[in-house]
């Protein structure tokens, strides 16, 4: 019995060290990096169709020279290469701004999880609505990372769309924030806000995240200060003041489609109440959306329109709410492209308690409610002048980076926006929010090369945004065999064990991913 009793030790013992071996060594096993596709002194579109995003027009049969990284002249008669010069025929093709999205969450393995999907569904530009505090996390990238990669683009040294803004780490009071993290980031009281704004100008960051939990008047301060320091405002609509009161404190951008639903129905105060909001809102969801008060939602919109307040709505995250209980939905082709890891830890419940909730009870479910709801005041905030941003919040659940872009652009089009206004809302509307205009959002001699090449018309179906011939990015070709490179590059690394272990330990080891989900 005791020779037994050791051998059964020895075996676990062996069991044990092989998956230390073997975890350690997934975990430091290098993964292969992508390259760019090679730049070219002088690139020419001929022959091509060029959308106007402003007006909604086509100029036919035209043709685009492109130097180095910028568009230098646009014509209708044929451009005469020389030597070394990239060739593109554009005949019967659509040529558009790259696309943009406008709400993102980047992490460490962003190089070959998200980026090159950006690039393989023409999502040039992405607004990143996460970062770090003090110390490097081992999950979320910070602006030092991103700053990096819009140099790497300029260098045609990385593929990876730009980051058009810096954002700060989620500020949503003292519970969001690591216990040994210094206390200016819990933001307890309005005296911490002036050290929070210097650290943050000092990381090269043009704006705070906030989120629903911050206290009232550390916020009010906060919104007042920002800009003395160079920095706006953007997120989610703190729940402990009024959508009126944040919009005219100068909030620059709103997230998510729930923001008048919070505050347009007879009992928004009592989710303004930090000891009992979050019991309140479980149990009265349904009372939100039959309640709501279109009138009062107006003027909200109103004002939005009058102080060019933009709300990026990601109708994404609704719609999978809505849908987890759908096999048809939840089946997606693009599960291919997530890691393991995130599909069972992280995806799997999220989309069986969404699941639930919408099964146990007859008829169209609260979630449904809620997403058809949002879609109408998407189209009421479009017809009062709401400056409206494509966004999907990549990563959460079944939003899928690069992909999402095309389903979010088709339900603003549900929703009421014309297929003009949808391209908008991914081009020339975030270029002008970003203050970046003079280089991006339309297609004119002097803008950055930043191109979608296109088999369809979009201004006809905005489905056709899918049918992607090539991308140019700072000028440099990403032609149809190199986008598909780029999908397979992502699904062979989500499907790897080695990028499974480095994810499921960086999860593990971030402290900013701990303190969320114990919140």
């Amino acid at each position: 019995m005791k020779k037994k009793l050791i051998y059964f030790i020895k075996v676990v013992v062996v069991i044990i060290l092989l998956a230390i071996i073997t975890i350690t060594g997934a975990y430091l096993w290098p993964i292969s990096k992508l390259q760019p596709p090679k730049s070219f002194g002088k690139t020419i579109i001929e022959n091509v169709n060029i959308i106007d995003v402003k007006t909604g027009t086509v100029a036919k049969h035209q043709f685009v020279l492109i130097e180095h990284t910028r568009i230098t002249k646009i014509d209708s008669t044929k451009i005469t290469p020389s030597d070394d010069n990239l060739i593109i025929d554009g005949t019967d093709k659509y040529l558009m701004p790259g696309l943009w999205d406008m709400h993102t969450h980047s992490n460490q393995h962003s190089e070959w999880l998200h980026h090159p999907l950006y690039i393989a569904n023409g999502v040039t530009g992405v607004r990143d609505m996460s970062g770090q505090l003090n110390k490097k996390d081992s999950y979320w990238v910070g602006s030092k990372e991103r700053l990096q990669w819009n140099k790497d683009v300029g260098n045609n040294k990385r593929v990876t769309p730009r980051y058009v803004l810096q954002s700060s780490y989620q500020m949503d009071g003292e519970k969001a924030i690591p216990e040994e993290s210094p206390n200016f980031f819990k933001l307890q009281n309005p005296s911490q806000v002036d050290s929070l704004l210097q650290f943050y100008k000092n990381e090269q960051v043009d704006f705070i995240k906030v989120y629903q939990q911050l206290p009232k008047d550390t916020y009010k301060v906060l919104a007042k200060k920002a800009p003395e320091y160079g920095l706006h405002l953007a997120g989610h609509k703190p729940m402990f003041l009024s959508l009126e009161e944040a919009v005219n404190l100068g909030q620059k951008s709103f997230e998510h489609g729930r923001i008048f639903m919070y505050e347009c129905f007879p009992e928004a105060d009592s989710l303004k109440n930090p000891t009992n909001w979050k019991a309140y809102f479980s149990k009265s969801k349904a009372k939100i959306v039959q309640q709501f008060d279109s009138v009062q939602a107006k003027e909200l919109m109103y004002l939005m329109h009058q102080k060019s307040t933009y709300w990026t709505p990601t109708l994404q995250t609704l719609k999978f709410e809505a849908n987890a209980h759908i096999e048809n939905f939840t089946n997606n082709e693009n599960l291919k492209y997530v890691t393991s890891v995130r599909k069972k830890l992280w995806w799997k419940f999220d989309t069986d308690y969404n699941k639930e909730k919408n099964i146990e009870r007859e008829g169209i479910s609260v979630s449904e409610q809620f997403f058809e709801a949002s879609k109408q005041q998407v189209a009421m905030a479009n017809k009062m002048g709401v400056p409206i941003m494509a966004g999907t919040d990549v990563t959460d659940s079944y939003v899928f980076a690069g992909f999402s872009l095309h389903d979010e652009l088709y339900e603003l089009t549900r929703s009421g926006l014309s297929n003009l206004e949808a391209l908008q809302s991914a081009t020339i509307t975030p270029a002008k929010f970003s203050n970046i205009e003079e280089d991006y959002g339309f297609i004119g001699i002097g803008k950055k090369a930043d191109l979608v090449v296109l088999n369809k018309n979009p201004l006809e179906d905005i489905r056709n945004t899918k049918e992607i011939h090539g991308v140019l990015l700072n000028g440099v070709y990403y032609n149809k065999e190199k986008l598909t490179e780029l999908k397979n590059f992502t699904e062979t690394a989500a499907s790897s064990f080695h990028m499974n272990v480095k994810a499921l330990i960086s999860l593990v080891n971030s402290p900013l991913i701990r303190v969320q989900f114990a919140d």
